[in-house]
């Protein structure tokens, strides 16, 4: 195999790996995903697979996305997770549809929490970091509306110790993509 056909197999992979690297960096640096970054890998990843597949490439990528957005929705609905990390699973779902996604989700959740753990003790405060994660639980357990969780969580923010989840999504999408042999 010559270095052409090795540096352009499994090419969509590839692309959302930089693409997520770019996004980790990003977010460790300003605690934010940009929307100048998740809407064009979106919209290429829709692009690529209608180009490659036609409407069965569409509709691979719309699923894909659907899934990338409930993964994390549900936590953006309550004010725990930022819109930009929200849309960086879309774009990897554009890109790889929904099963990668999902699995990618997965191993993300893993790296998160791992990452959270790791940061609540180097804080040195890991017990008022583990009230606060029971606090926040209950919360969820027993408030109903969406806006009255975001506005707690909106009102706490300042307060806590915040993940740049955009790294969460690179190390264990990527490390899912190794792992699942993709790449």
């Amino acid at each position: 195999m010559d270095w052409l056909q090795l540096a352009t197999q499994n090419l969509p992979v590839k692309i959302v790996c930089v693409l997520l690297i770019w996004a980790a960096y990003i977010d460790g640096k300003q605690l934010r995903v940009p929307n100048w970054l998740t809407f064009p890998m979106v919209l290429a990843g829709i692009a690529m697979n209608t180009a490659l597949h036609g409407w069965a490439g569409t509709q691979f990528a719309l699923l894909g996305i659907c899934c990338g957005l409930l993964t994390l929705l549900p936590l953006y609905s309550v004010g725990g997770m930022g819109a930009g990390d929200v849309k960086l699973m879309a774009g990897i779902g554009a890109w790889l549809g929904w099963e990668v996604t999902f699995w990618s989700f997965g191993a993300t959740v893993v790296v998160g929490a791992v990452m959270a753990v790791i940061m609540a003790f180097r804080s040195g405060r890991f017990q008022h970091h583990y009230q606060q994660f029971l606090h926040i639980a209950l919360e969820i357990l027993h408030i109903k509306n969406p806006r009255q969780l975001s506005a707690i969580a909106a009102e706490r923010k300042p307060r806590m110790l915040l993940l740049p989840y955009g790294i969460p999504i690179c190390i264990g999408s990527i490390g899912y993509f190794m792992w699942s042999g993709m790449i």
